[in-house]
């Protein structure tokens, strides 16, 4: 059975691969064009990956919608929010927190391809603590 990565290694690929996608086809396309580009850049990459993971809303208990929909989850614990904007607003970070909040992950990277250089438009955040070896 394969390690799983630590959430340090593994943000350090995904990003690699984000780069390589957005060194590929350059700031200005569609969200969508740059999540299922670095969909298949995972894919290369052998880094499990899934598209448009659909998470249940459970309120008070009870399943009430599950049409929310994660951009990308990567090895089923690194949410991943796709973004192609002029600006990152704190409603987007708000987005992700909540999204890692309702799929019970503890990380998650907000990635802004509409941007020179990508590394401008990464942020990671976190929902809660990592463990020691996490």
């Amino acid at each position: 059975m394969k390690k799983a990565l630590k959430y340090n290694e593994l943000t350090r690929k995904v990003i690699g691969a984000a780069i390589t996608v957005h060194r590929e086809l350059g700031p200005g396309l569609l969200e969508s064009v740059y999540q299922c580009c670095l969909f298949q850049e995972l894919k290369d990459l052998a880094i499990p990956a899934a598209e448009q993971v659909a998470v249940p809303i459970i309120y008070k208990g009870k399943l009430v919608a599950h049409d929310l929909r994660l951009d990308l989850l990567v090895d089923d614990r690194l949410v991943l929010e796709i973004k192609s904007v002029q600006e990152v607003h704190p409603i987007h970070r708000a987005q992700l927190i909540s999204y890692m909040k309702l799929a019970d992950k503890k990380m998650g990277l907000l990635m802004n391809f509409n941007v020179a250089k990508l590394t401008d438009g990464v942020e990671r955040l976190m929902n809660g603590y990592l463990l020691d070896g996490e």
